[in-house]
C-alpha cells in the first residue's frame, strides 16, 4: 500500500467516530429520557479502552473514541431533560398563558402574516404560581399587533412577553415554543452587539436608492440580510439554487477568510500568519451577521476548507471536518436533525473529496479552470441533491450552470458589501455598495433567467426513495466524469446509466415544456386534475393560474400541471387541511404566491402553511366575504363562517366569475347541512360549472345544487374507491337537473371552455373523439365523449361585480329548514366520518 493511500486510509477513521455520534445524537434528542442510553454507552466505552489497553488495534481504538463521543451526546442532552420536564409541565399539552423573560439570541426574521419569529435564551418562565428559571432555548412567535415593540430589538436585546405556549415537536432543539400576543417590553441592544447592529443597519439605509433587484441582494450577499429582498427575487433564487448565496453559508465565509488569506498571502506573512489572520477575520465576520447557530456552523465548516486549503492535503480535511462535526454535535446534539447542518457537512466533503476528481476527468474535455470552475458546483449539487429532493421534490436541471455563470459574482459582492458595512464614512460606504450593486444585479438576473425556463425544476419522486434515486445517478454522474482506471465495467455500467438518465431527462423535459400541454385543449378555462380520491382543481384568467387543493399526492398533482402547461401558481386555494386536499402541497411549495387557507387545526397544518410562506408566499386566512382578482375574473368566498370548527364544513367554497368565463362554484367539501347554511346564508345564482362537494358523496343539499342548476358538475374521486363515490343519488340528482358529468375516476382529467359563441364545452382526456356541441342531456352519461352546452341554455357569464349576494335576513328567517334527499339519509350515516382528517375522506 503506497504511502498516499495509508494516509487517506487514516485520514478516513475519524469518519466513523462522527458517524456514530450523529447517529447517537439523532435517536436521544428523539426520545423523552436519554439518561439509560448516555448511560450504557459511556459503560461500552469503558469496556472498549479496557480492551485497547489490553490488545491494540485500530479498530477498538475507533471504536472506543466513536463510543465516547457517543455518550458525550447522549450525555449533553440528558442534562438538559430535567430542565425540560418543567417546561412540559408548565405547558400542560400547549395553548396554557405563559409570561417569560429571554434574550434575543437570533437575528429577528419577519413572517408572512405580519409578525416576527426568533430564536432566544429564556431566564424566566411563568405560568400563574409556577416559576421555572434558567437558561432555557425557545422559540418565540410575535403576532403582528406585536411587530412593532421589536423594531429597535435585535441579538443580545432582552424582551419580557407573554403568550400560548405551543407544543414543541419531537427532536426540537427548542424547549419552549411560544406565540406571543403582547410584547411587554424589548430593550436595544448594547455594547458591541448595539455596534454590529448600526453596521448592518448602515449597510440596508446605503442600498436604498439603488436599482432593484440588486439593491435588496446586497446585504444578503454580504451579511445574510435579506430584509430588503422582494420575495421574486427570493423564490428566483431558491429555485435556481443560488439560495446559499443569501444564507451566510459556508460559501460566504470561504469567500471572506480566502480573500484574508490572498491578501496577507500578498504581503509576504509566514503560513502561520496567514491562518492566523484569516481565523480572525472570520471570527469578526461571524459577530457581524450575527452567531446564530447556522451561522456558526457554515463558520465551522469554512474553517475546515480553510485547513485543507491551507495545507494543501484534502484527507486531513476530511479528518478535520469530521472533527468539526463531532464537537459541534457533542455541544448540540439537535444539529443531527437539522437539514442545514448536514448540508453544511456535505457541501464541504464534497469539495474536499469530489471537486478534485471531478476537475481532473473534465479536464479531458475542458480547459483546466474551467474544469475546476464547473466541479466545484458539481460535486456540491452530487451531494446536497439528494437531502434536499426531501423537501422539495424537484432538481434544479440548470443548478449547476446557474451557478457556475453566478458564482464568479458572489465574491466582489460580498466582499465589497462587508467592506460597505465597515467602511468608517458615509461616501466611502455608500461607494462600496454601488461597486458591490453591480455583481448583486448580475446574480439576480441570472436567478430570474433560470428560474423562468420551464425546464429548469425536473419533478422527482420525493421521500426516501427519491434521495436514494437521485444519489444513485448522482454516482453514477461521477464514476462517468471520473472514469476510474481500476473499476472498468463499473464505470462501464455508470456510462450506460447516464446515457439512459439522459435520454429520460431530455424525454421527460421536452414532455412538460413541449408535448405536455399539447394533450389538453390550449382554450380551457376550468380543470380537474385527476389525482385520485382528493380534489384539485385550476382556473385560469389573463395568464394568471389559481390551483383550488392539491390532492392527496405531490407526483400526481406535478403530473397534472406538466399536463396543463402550468408552472406558477398565482393563487392556492387550501379549502381545509384534509389530507386528500393537501397530501400534494409539496409540488407546489416554493410555485404559489398567495396562499388562501380555511381554519387551521393544530401544529401540522401551521407547518404545512410555513413551509409555503418560508418559499416565499403570502398567506390569507379566508372567510365569508374574502374576495380576490385572478386576471380578469373575481372569486369571493362564501365560507366558512368564523365560528365554525375545523374539518369539512369549515371548507373554503369559492365563487368565480368574469367576462367571457364560465361562472364557476367551488364546494369543497361541505356536508348537507353545510350546503344549506350557504343556501340560507347567500343569494344563490345559477353557475355554469360546479364543483361537486365530497367527491360525490351522499352528503349533499338537493335544494342548493337546485338553485344553482350547474350546466357542468366536476367530481374529483378516485377509481374502485371503498367510499362508493360517486354515489347513485348524487349522480341521479344532478342528471335530473341536466347537469353534464365529468368524473376523474373514468373521464381522467377534465377541462371546461366558453368559446367564442358562448358555448360551454367539456372535455373529458379519456374521450374518444371530441363530440358535436350540444345540450347538456339529463340521460345516464354513456359515451364518455367531450360534451358542450349550448348558449341557449348556458348562463351567461357574470360581471365581476355580480357576487353571489348576502339575503337579506327577511329571506333567512323565512328560507326553508335545511334539505336533502330522504332516499340518501340512511346511505349518509354509513358514511358518517369520512371526512377525519389524515383519511382520503
Amino acid at each position: 500500500m503506497s504511502a498516499r493511500h495509508a494516509l487517506r486510509r487514516r485520514a478516513l477513521r475519524p469518519v466513523s467516530v462522527a458517524a456514530a455520534t450523529w447517529v447517537s445524537a439523532g435517536l436521544t434528542t428523539a426520545i423523552p429520557d436519554a439518561l439509560l442510553p448516555a448511560a450504557g454507552l459511556g459503560i461500552l466505552s469503558c469496556i472498549a479502552t479496557a480492551v485497547l489497553v489490553w490488545r491494540r488495534h485500530p479498530v477498538v481504538a475507533v471504536a472506543a473514541v466513536a463510543l465516547a463521543c457517543a455518550a458525550a451526546t447522549a450525555g449533553t442532552v440528558a442534562s438538559l431533560a430535567p430542565m425540560r420536564s418543567q417546561i412540559a409541565a408548565l405547558e400542560a399539552g400547549g395553548g396554557r398563558y405563559l409570561e417569560l423573560d429571554a434574550t434575543v439570541t437570533g437575528r429577528i426574521d419577519g413572517s408572512a402574516d405580519g409578525g416576527a419569529w426568533f430564536d432566544a435564551s429564556a431566564s424566566t418562565v411563568r405560568a400563574g404560581e409556577a416559576t421555572v428559571v434558567g437558561a432555557i432555548p425557545a422559540r418565540v412567535l410575535v403576532d403582528p399587533g406585536g411587530r412593532a415593540a421589536l423594531a429597535r430589538a435585535s441579538m443580545g436585546s432582552t424582551v419580557s412577553l407573554s403568550g400560548r405556549a405551543i407544543p414543541a415537536e419531537a427532536g426540537e432543539r427548542a424547549a419552549l415554543v411560544i406565540r406571543a400576543g403582547d410584547v411587554i417590553s424589548a430593550t436595544e441592544p448594547t455594547g458591541v452587539w448595539a455596534w454590529f447592529e448600526g453596521l448592518r443597519d448602515g449597510l440596508v439605509a446605503s442600498t436604498r436608492g439603488l436599482p432593484q433587484p440588486g439593491a435588496g441582494l446586497v446585504p444578503g450577499l454580504a451579511v445574510g440580510d435579506t430584509s430588503s429582498l422582494d420575495p421574486a427575487t427570493e423564490a428566483a433564487m431558491n429555485a435556481a439554487s443560488l439560495s446559499h448565496l443569501t444564507a451566510v453559508s459556508g460559501a460566504n465565509c470561504a469567500i471572506v477568510v480566502g480573500a484574508a488569506f490572498a491578501l496577507l498571502a500578498l504581503c509576504g506573512a509566514p503560513r502561520g500568519v496567514r491562518v492566523g489572520g484569516a481565523f480572525v477575520v472570520l471570527a469578526a465576520f461571524v459577530a457581524l451577521v450575527t452567531p446564530e447557530p447556522s451561522v456558526v456552523r457554515a463558520a465551522a465548516m469554512a474553517s475546515v476548507a480553510m485547513i485543507a486549503v491551507a495545507l494543501g492535503r484534502p484527507a486531513i480535511g476530511i479528518a478535520v471536518l469530521s472533527l468539526a462535526v463531532t464537537v459541534l454535535l457533542i455541544i448540540d446534539p439537535w444539529l443531527a436533525r437539522s437539514l442545514g447542518f448536514a448540508l453544511s457537512a456535505a457541501a464541504t466533503g464534497a469539495l474536499l473529496v469530489l471537486a478534485r476528481p471531478l476537475a481532473e476527468g473534465l479536464g479531458r474535455w475542458m480547459p483546466r479552470a474551467l474544469a475546476l470552475a464547473i466541479a466545484v458546483p458539481t460535486s456540491a449539487q452530487i451531494v446536497c441533491g439528494p437531502l434536499i429532493v426531501l423537501i422539495d421534490p424537484h432538481v434544479p436541471l440548470l443548478g449547476v450552470a446557474a451557478n457556475l455563470v453566478a458564482d464568479p459574482a458572489a465574491a466582489p459582492a460580498t466582499i465589497a458589501g462587508a467592506l460597505a458595512c465597515i467602511a468608517p464614512f458615509p461616501w466611502l460606504r455608500d461607494g462600496l455598495t454601488a461597486l458591490a450593486w453591480v455583481p448583486a444585479a448580475w446574480i439576480a438576473a441570472v436567478a430570474h433567467t433560470s428560474s423562468s425556463v420551464e425546464a429548469q425544476n425536473l419533478p422527482w419522486p420525493d421521500g426516501p426513495v427519491g434521495a436514494i434515486l437521485l444519489a444513485l445517478v448522482g454516482g453514477a454522474l461521477h464514476l462517468a466524469i471520473v472514469r476510474p482506471r481500476d473499476l472498468p465495467r463499473i464505470t462501464g455500467l455508470a456510462s450506460a446509466a447516464m446515457a439512459v438518465v439522459l435520454g429520460l431527462v431530455l424525454g421527460s423535459t421536452a414532455v412538460r415544456t413541449v408535448a405536455g400541454p399539447l394533450t389538453v385543449p390550449s382554450a380551457w378555462q376550468v380543470a380537474m386534475c385527476d389525482v385520485g380520491q382528493g380534489d384539485a382543481t385550476l382556473w385560469r384568467s389573463g395568464g394568471a393560474t389559481a390551483l383550488v387543493d392539491t390532492g392527496p399526492e405531490p407526483a400526481a398533482l406535478s403530473r397534472c400541471l406538466t399536463q396543463f402547461g402550468i408552472d406558477r401558481i398565482d393563487l392556492l386555494v387550501l379549502t381545509h387541511f384534509d389530507l386528500d386536499h393537501v397530501g400534494g402541497s409539496p409540488a407546489v411549495i416554493g410555485r404559489a404566491t398567495l396562499v388562501v387557507h380555511g381554519p387551521v387545526d393544530g401544529n401540522a397544518d401551521q407547518r404545512l402553511l410555513d413551509r409555503f410562506a418560508a418559499a416565499g408566499a403570502r398567506l390569507q386566512q379566508a372567510t365569508t366575504g374574502t374576495t380576490g382578482a385572478l386576471g380578469a375574473t373575481r372569486w369571493q368566498a362564501l365560507g366558512p363562517s368564523p365560528r365554525v370548527e375545523p374539518g369539512n364544513d369549515a371548507s373554503v367554497a369559492i365563487d368565480v366569475a368574469g367576462v367571457d368565463f364560465p361562472r364557476t362554484v367551488l364546494l369543497g367539501d361541505l356536508g348537507e347541512e353545510s350546503q344549506a347554511a350557504l343556501r340560507r346564508r347567500v343569494d344563490v345564482q345559477r353557475v355554469q360549472i360546479v364543483k361537486v362537494s365530497h367527491h360525490g358523496s351522499a352528503d349533499q343539499d338537493a335544494d342548493l345544487y337546485g338553485e344553482l342548476h350547474p350546466a357542468v358538475g366536476l367530481i374529483g374521486v378516485g377509481a374502485d374507491n371503498h367510499y362508493g363515490h360517486p354515489t347513485a343519488s348524487l349522480l341521479s340528482m344532478l342528471r335530473a337537473l341536466g347537469t353534464a358529468i365529468g368524473r376523474t375516476d373514468e373521464d381522467g382529467a377534465l377541462a371546461v371552455w366558453l368559446d367564442a359563441d358562448s358555448r360551454l364545452t367539456l372535455w373529458r382526456e379519456h374521450a374518444g373523439e371530441p363530440g358535436v356541441p350540444e345540450n347538456p342531456s339529463p340521460a345516464p352519461r354513456e359515451t364518455g365523449r367531450a360534451v358542450a352546452g349550448s348558449g341557449r341554455n348556458v348562463p351567461r357569464a357574470v360581471a365581476p361585480s355580480d357576487p353571489l349576494r348576502p339575503r337579506r335576513a327577511a329571506e333567512r328567517r323565512a328560507a326553508p329548514p335545511p334539505g336533502g334527499v330522504p332516499e340518501d339519509r340512511g346511505e349518509r350515516r354509513t358514511l358518517a366520518g369520512n371526512g377525519a382528517r389524515g383519511g382520503s375522506e
